[in-house]
This record gives structure tokens, C-alpha cells and sequence, in this order.
């Protein structure tokens, strides 16, 4: 290819990623073909498919950064058989394992957030389902939190009741985290013991129980094109406030431990489809970002306006220094505690 056949191909790409970003910035919402053609765009054309993405991102959130600090609750004895978890019962992993943790180090762990610069707290406990004894405990925790440190706070408990889901709302949970990971049609591939329905159940009575709802995915389980661009649109159907975008982490010990289907350049446009496809909702890169992304981390945020910050539930993430660089190396500006969502008022009622 000459230089003036290539310069015409980048023009051309930019061209046409900057007329979708117009079209998405007009109202208009992504198709399953478009979403496709996002995943399976050209390397060449990464640069251009991101900076149109920034546009939306831009739009609706500035260059503002939220923080998510997350805490291990209860760690390691879930009967679930997902593949992909290191705690789930068919898992050989070497994590720790102990029961949900007493008042005193949930609050340590918020306090934790709270010193790492995170907006929110994320309770996350292994299992099925929780136990009405565990849940009147975290509601007992949650509101100390919230009196305390000031945090947003989301839970991550398995399958929830209306009532328990009540209780949690009532104590000021303002997310509920539970993730539907891939398709439906993909769904038992990874896990038997739960269905994708079960997932939906429960975000359903989060919604009735009037919380937010936190839901995402897993890229590079071994699913195809398709299945992401599926569960993304699925998730634009559902409303929800907040998608947390997995990259597969393999862990020996799992079922999916040799598993190895990304590159830092999938993983951008798959964060830019969850932008275009998603204008105005939260997304936040999370587990597998340091594995996955690699020296490209930073560019993530041109899609993205969330991220975790220091470890996540039996992986280790970069320290939270590098984190606070990264983003004052972009000139982009880290939301605190005491500032509301990181969303522009422009965003409301356009969801």
C-alpha cells in the first residue's frame, strides 16, 4: 500500500467512525451490524474509532474519573460452577477462603476506599445467594458507611429476595453489582448451576426495590463477536446506571485457566462499542484491566469514565499511585468524594 493509499484509508475511517459518533450523539442507537463492524474494525483504524468515541464521553461525562474500590467480603466458598471464577466450587485455585467479614473490617475496608480517592465502596461477597443474617449484617455495616466515610456504596451478594433486596435499600445501598457476563446463548458454557434468567430475576427486583442497578460482562471467555455485541445491546434494553467491563484474567486452577483470546487492541474497541452502544451509562473498566490492556491502560479512558482502583477480588491490580498518574497524565480529573456521579447534567433523560 502506497503512502497516499494509506492516508486516504485513515481518512476514510475517521470519516466514517466520527459520522456514527455523530449519529449516536444525535440520539441515534447502535445496531447489532454496527456493533459488529465496531468489534471486527481494522487495527489501523484504532486511533480514529477512539477519538470519535471521546466525543461521547466527552459529551456526557467531561473528563471527569470515578474510583471503585472494592472489598472481598467473603472469599471462596461459592457453590456455583463458573468457569471463569476462582472461588466458584469446581475451582482448584489457591484464594483464600473465610465467611463474610465482621463490622470492624468492613469498615476498614471503606476506610481503605475512602484514602484510595474512591467515590464508591464495593461489597462483594461469594455464594449462591445470601442468608437474611447476612444481609441484615451489611445493612447493619452500610449504614455505619455511609455515616462514616461518606461513600456511595454497592453490593455484590449473588441472588437476592424483594425482601432482602428492601432491607438493603433501606439502609442505603445504592447499587446492587450482579453481573450477567455474556449471552444467553453463550450462558451455559460458562456456568450450569445458575441460568442467564436467574441473573435477570434478580436485577429485576433491584429495580423494584428502587437501587441502581450495576451489571456488565467478560470479554475473552471464548465467546464470538457476536455474544459481546448481544449482551452490551441487552444491556442498553435493561437501563442499566453502570456496566463494569471484565477482560478474562485466566487463574490456574479454574476451568478456564489456559485460556488466552485477547489483545489490548480487542479489548479498546470492545470498550468502545460499550460507549457507543451505552451513550450516557457508566462504564467502568475493571478486572483483568493491568492483564489485558497492558501499556495501553490509559487509552481505555477515552471510552470509559470509571475504573477500579488498587486489588480486585483474588487478583492484584497496580498500586493506586500509578492509578492517580495515569489520569493526571491524560489531564483528566478524578471525581472525590464529596462531588455527586460524574455524569454532565446533559445526560439526563437521554438514557
Amino acid at each position: 500500500m502506497s503512502l497516499i493509499d494509506a492516508l486516504e484509508q485513515e481518512q476514510y475511517a475517521c470519516g466514517q467512525w466520527n459520522a456514527l459518533a455523530d449519529r449516536v450523539l444525535a440520539g441515534h442507537r447502535i445496531s447489532g451490524d454496527e456493533g459488529l463492524a465496531i468489534l471486527r474494525s481494522a487495527d489501523t483504524e484504532l486511533m480514529q474509532l477512539l477519538a470519535a468515541t471521546f466525543r461521547v464521553r466527552q459529551h456526557y461525562f467531561g473528563l471527569k474519573v470515578q474510583l471503585y474500590y472494592l472489598k472481598n467480603a467473603k472469599s471462596g466458598l461459592c457453590p456455583e460452577d463458573c468457569g471463569y471464577c476462582s472461588q466458584s466450587i469446581v475451582s482448584q485455585a489457591n484464594v483464600d477462603r473465610y465467611p463474610l467479614l465482621n463490622e470492624a473490617k468492613l469498615l476498614e475496608g471503606a476506610r481503605e476506599a475512602a484514602g484510595a480517592k474512591a467515590h464508591t465502596y464495593c461489597i462483594v461477597a461469594s455464594g449462591r445467594a445470601p442468608s437474611d443474617r447476612e444481609v441484615e449484617h451489611i445493612a447493619e455495616v452500610v449504614k455505619k458507611i455511609k455515616d462514616e466515610c461518606h461513600l456511595n456504596v454497592c453490593c455484590c451478594l449473588g441472588l437476592l429476595s424483594p425482601k432482602q433486596a428492601r432491607q438493603l435499600k433501606k439502609a442505603g445501598v445504592d447499587r446492587i453489582n450482579h453481573n450477567l457476563n455474556t449471552s444467553r446463548r453463550f450462558y451455559d458454557r460458562i456456568c450450569t448451576t445458575h441460568t442467564f434468567d436467574d441473573r435477570l430475576d434478580t436485577l429485576r427486583v433491584v429495580r423494584d426495590a428502587g437501587m441502581e442497578l450495576c451489571s456488565g460482562l467478560i470479554v475473552g471467555l471464548g465467546e464470538e463477536d457476536q455474544d459481546v455485541v448481544e449482551i452490551v445491546l441487552q444491556l442498553r434494553e435493561l437501563e442499566v446506571e453502570s456496566i463494569p467491563v471484565n477482560f478474562l484474567q485466566s487463574i490456574k486452577g479454574t476451568p478456564l485457566e489456559t485460556a488466552d483470546h485477547l489483545n489490548p487492541r480487542y479489548c479498546l474497541k470492545s470498550l468502545c462499542l460499550l460507549r457507543l452502544a451505552n451513550p450516557s451509562t457508566e462504564i467502568r473498566i475493571a478486572g483483568g484491566r493491568e492483564a489485558n490492556l497492558r501499556s495501553m491502560q490509559c487509552l481505555g479512558l477515552y471510552a470509559a469514565n470509571s475504573m477500579f482502583v488498587s486489588d480486585y477480588l483474588t487478583t492484584k491490580g497496580q498500586a493506586p499511585r500509578e492509578d492517580f498518574q495515569m489520569i493526571e497524565d491524560l489531564g483528566f480529573e478524578l471525581i472525590s468524594n464529596d462531588q455527586p456521579s460524574s455524569r454532565n447534567n446533559t445526560a439526563r433523560g437521554q438514557r
